[in-house]
């Protein structure tokens, strides 16, 4: 699994197993870290100082902004109705299908095992729980679980809450 020469990476970006990775004609800004078994397609834009964990796909029309998390093993798909032939059969190439485009906001935080459909904008700092299935927009701060994923409650709560419990 190669990383192609079309590949555009920023300083400092460490892919741990170049040997285990497949990215081609994405981008990956300054500091990311990549880890193994991970593929990244064309026109796929990941951000600065993102930490994409082992076993992730993200596909072609996906735009991740900065400082996000994405755990091991997370799903992004960019085609609403998909098949492998078109009406009459034969096999769909690029030209029988239009990307559908998905944007993880800056700071978002998606656990493991996560499946975000296409479309989908998932919020500024927002939390998707693991094994969460993401069926539509996850509001800026939200903290999502669930299949489909639902709005439990408030990064910014839960956050004020802890402090007050261990201050």
């Amino acid at each position: 699994m190669p990383i192609a020469p079309d590949v555009t990476l920023g300083n400092d970006v460490r892919i741990f197993q170049p040997e285990l990775v497949n990215l081609y004609g994405c981008s990956i800004a300054d500091e990311t870290k990549i880890g193994a078994f991970v593929e990244i397609q064309k026109n796929a834009s990941i951000g600065a100082r993102c930490k994409i964990s082992s076993h992730t796909f993200i596909c072609e029309g996906v735009t991740i902004e900065d400082e996000v998390f994405i755990g091991h093993g997370v799903m992004f798909s960019n085609d609403l109705y998909p098949s492998a032939v078109n009406a009459d059969g034969t096999l769909q190439t690029e030209t029988d299908w239009t990307v559908v485009e998905t944007r993880v906001k800056r700071r978002a935080a998606i656990g493991s095992n996560v499946t975000i459909m296409a479309g989908i904008t998932i919020g500024e700092r927002s939390l998707v729980g693991a094994g969460a299935v993401v069926t539509r927009d996850v509001p800026d701060y939200a903290i999502v679980v669930g299949v489909p994923a639902r709005v439990i409650g408030d990064v910014r709560e839960r956050q004020e809450e802890f402090k007050q419990e261990h201050t």
